[in-house]
């Protein structure tokens, strides 16, 4: 085959244009099929066509849950951490229009962990001598500019983390008032997963306990409650 013969799309079939082809580990993948893939996903290259297919049956049973999701608290300003914590379940997105970019929904129970970081860049002012040259100030000056960042740990087959940053553009004064804010965004995102987190485990965790008898208040009978914590003879409810 020639250097610039066509290649065919190992995922749908189709044709694959100049510039088009995005290689996988064992095949070739067109540009339409990789807009469908997760954003979080990484290692293309290393991916197999079978592992691809998978994935993107996974992303079309995700519009379903994206459907279901119903937002009852908002984390973050740019990219936004939107939680439905009726469903223990949140989405990490940039799109006003989050709706129709079916982004990866996600269980708090999948949570393994949530880091934020400050960064900082240092970066030297300088001035110039009679002669135009620019040289350091004595003593050197510097501007140093922060970005705020937040690294979401995830359990998934198709990704293990969720990295993104929450400032728009890098502020420049440590301890200003947009420092302390987004510092305080990021925090609320951590400490938010990771108390979510805590609750699902500890909710698997009392769902597998074993059942204990007791002796109901109303009716004086002696049971195990149900799974909705109540009396399995009079129906009213008891103290699990």
């Amino acid at each position: 085959m020639g250097l610039f013969d066509k290649k065919h799309c190992d995922i749908c079939g189709g044709k694959i244009g100049l510039l088009g082809n995005r290689k996988l580990d064992d095949g070739n993948m067109c540009k339409d099929c990789a807009s469908l893939l997760s954003p979080f996903t990484t290692d293309r290259r290393r991916t197999t066509v079978a592992e691809i297919k998978e994935h993107l049956s996974y992303r079309e049973e995700n519009k379903a849950e994206v459907a279901a999701f119903n937002v009852t608290r908002t984390l973050g300003e740019r990219t936004k951490v939107l939680l439905d914590e009726d469903a223990g379940k949140f989405i990490v997105t940039s799109s006003s229009r989050w709706q129709s970019d079916n982004p990866d929904v996600m269980a708090f129970s999948q949570v393994t962990g949530c880091n934020t970081e400050i960064q900082e860049e240092k970066t030297e002012l300088m001035t110039k001598d009679k002669d135009g040259k620019e040289i350091s100030y004595n003593p050197p000056r510097y501007r140093y500019d922060y970005d705020f960042c937040v690294t979401i740990h995830i359990n998934s087959p198709w990704f293990n983390e969720i990295k993104f940053q929450l400032n728009r553009s890098s502020v420049e004064q440590r301890g200003s008032v947009g420092y302390r804010e987004f510092e305080r965004q990021a925090n609320e995102i951590k400490a938010a997963l990771t108390q979510m987190r805590q609750d699902a485990r500890n909710s698997v965790t009392a769902a597998n306990a074993p059942k204990v008898a007791q002796t109901c208040p109303r009716c004086g009978a002696t049971t195990t409650p149900d799974a909705s914590g109540c009396c399995e003879f009079c129906g009213s409810t008891m103290q699990v």
